[in-house]
Order: C-alpha cells, then sequence, then structure tokens
C-alpha cells in the first residue's frame, strides 16, 4: 500500500539529520522502532520499485520460454520423427548399394566366365580342324590297321638278316601282293615310328647304337621279335649296345 506520494511526504523528515535510530532511542524507545520501520519501508519501495519491473519481465520471458521450450520440444520430436526416417532410408539405400553392389559381382563373374567361354570356344574353333583332320586320320588307320599289322610282323619276321635296300625290296613286294589282294594299309607307312617311340630311339643312342635307320631297324627286330636274334656284328656296335642296354638287368658276358 506505499505509494510514491507517500514517500514523497517523508522524504522531508527522512533528510533531517536527527530523523535516525540513535537520536531517537535518547527521546524513545518506541518512537525508535517507528523511525527504522519508516526508514526501511522507504528502502523497500525504492528497490521494489526497480525489482517489479524485473518481475514482470522475468514472468514475461519465462512464459516465452515456456513457449519456446514447448517449440523447442515439437521441433526435437519432428527431429526425432525425421531422424528415424532418415535412418529408415539410410537402411534401405545401404541394402540397395549392397545389392548393387552383388549385382555388380555377379555382372563382372559373368562377364569373366563369357569371356573364358568365348576364349575357349575360339580356341575349340581352331582345334575343330585338327580334331576333324585326327578323326579322319584315326579312322584311315583303323580301316589301314590290317594291311600296317602285316607289313610291321612281316618286317619282323623276315628282313632280319638283309640290308637295307633289300628291306626297302621286301617292303616293295609285300606292298604290290596287298594291292593285288585289295589288303588297305598306309601308303606313307613308316614302320619305324609304328613300332618304337623316339624316346626310345633317344635312349639307345645314349646307350651306343648308331642313329641310322638300318641301326634303329635292327635294334627293332632285337627287342621286338619273338625268336633270339643272330647279330652279325663286325664293328662291334651292336655288343656295345646290348652290354650297355642290359647292364641294369644283370647281363652276365663270357668273353
Amino acid at each position: 500500500s506505499i505509494t510514491e506520494e507517500t514517500v514523497e511526504l517523508l522524504e522531508p523528515y527522512l533528510d533531517m539529520e536527527d530523523y535516525n535510530l540513535e537520536t531517537a532511542k535518547k527521546v524513545c524507545g518506541n518512537v525508535a522502532g517507528l523511525c527504522s520501520w519508516t526508514q526501511a519501508m522507504v528502502y523497500f519501495y525504492g528497490i521494489n520499485k526497480e525489482v517489479l519491473p524485473l518481475k514482470a519481465n522475468l514472468a514475461l520471458q519465462e512464459g516465452r520460454l515456456a513457449a519456446a521450450q514447448m517449440e523447442l520440444n515439437s521441433a526435437q520430436n519432428q527431429l526425432d520423427e525425421k531422424q528415424r526416417e532418415l535412418d529408415e532410408v539410410q537402411a534401405m539405400y545401404d541394402a540397395a548399394v549392397k545389392e548393387k553392389q552383388a549385382l555388380l559381382d555377379d555382372a563382372e563373374a559373368c562377364r569373366r566366365k563369357m569371356n573364358n567361354a568365348t576364349a575357349l570356344i575360339e580356341g575349340l574353333g581352331g582345334e575343330k580342324l585338327r580334331w576333324t583332320a585326327s578323326s579322319k586320320n584315326f579312322q584311315n588307320q583303323i580301316t589301314s590297321l590290317v594291311g600296317n599289322v602285316l607289313l610291321a610282323t612281316g618286317f619282323l619276321s623276315y628282313s632280319g638278316p638283309f640290308n637295307q635296300e633289300y628291306r626297302n625290296l621286301l617292303l616293295q613286294l609285300w606292298k604290290e601282293e596287298m594291292d593285288n589282294s585289295k589288303i588297305p594299309y598306309s601308303k606313307n607307312l613308316n614302320l619305324t615310328g609304328m613300332l618304337v617311340d623316339n624316346a626310345t630311339v633317344g635312349e639307345w643312342n645314349l646307350q651306343g647304337l648308331p642313329n641310322d635307320d638300318l641301326s634303329i631297324q635292327n635294334g627293332i627286330i632285337v627287342t621286338k621279335a619273338s625268336r633270339y636274334p643272330l647279330l652279325i656284328d663286325p664293328q662291334g656296335q651292336g655288343k656295345i649296345w646290348i652290354k650297355n642296354k642290359e647292364k641294369n638287368n644283370g647281363l652276365q658276358v663270357n668273353s
């Protein structure tokens, strides 16, 4: 209930030198309490005059703060909702990227397989000609097998005692008889290649057998014929070859 007018009426008294607690105590103790109380109320009014606007502003700001806090909470809720949506979309995106990478990997694997298959097909395309020729050659060999075996067995059985020239003559005569009897055989037959492989011939050469056709044919007759061979060996080459060839088999030599 203290007003500014009341304070203005009290100011002349408050400005007096003897309007204080000490002087009032000398006059009357009750008056001293009243004097102190009036000074305190004036001081309170001055302070309260400044505080009231602050309180009003505080209440206003608190209202604004509450409104702002409500807006903040609403915005936070929206942010949380959007974050959840973002997380879901991010998960979908990650899954799509993973699926895309898997598809790219599958496509690359398919591309490599396709390239390998193309290279294989192209390679097999070239092999087709060779296989066709080989198949035809095998068919010719099957057709000519009887005649070739007949020539090989005749060579092993009868050509041993003769020189190279007479052996060739025998083969030519046999071929003429087979032509007359319509027995098929390979026109370009190589008896040496039919009866022995190159690795064996190379091993024989290392053991001391000469590398000429006659010596290789003699080696074939020695190793393939069913009868014991008689070697006419004035140079001793056959003897050296047999000793080296049979050394690991326990061959015993008397002279």
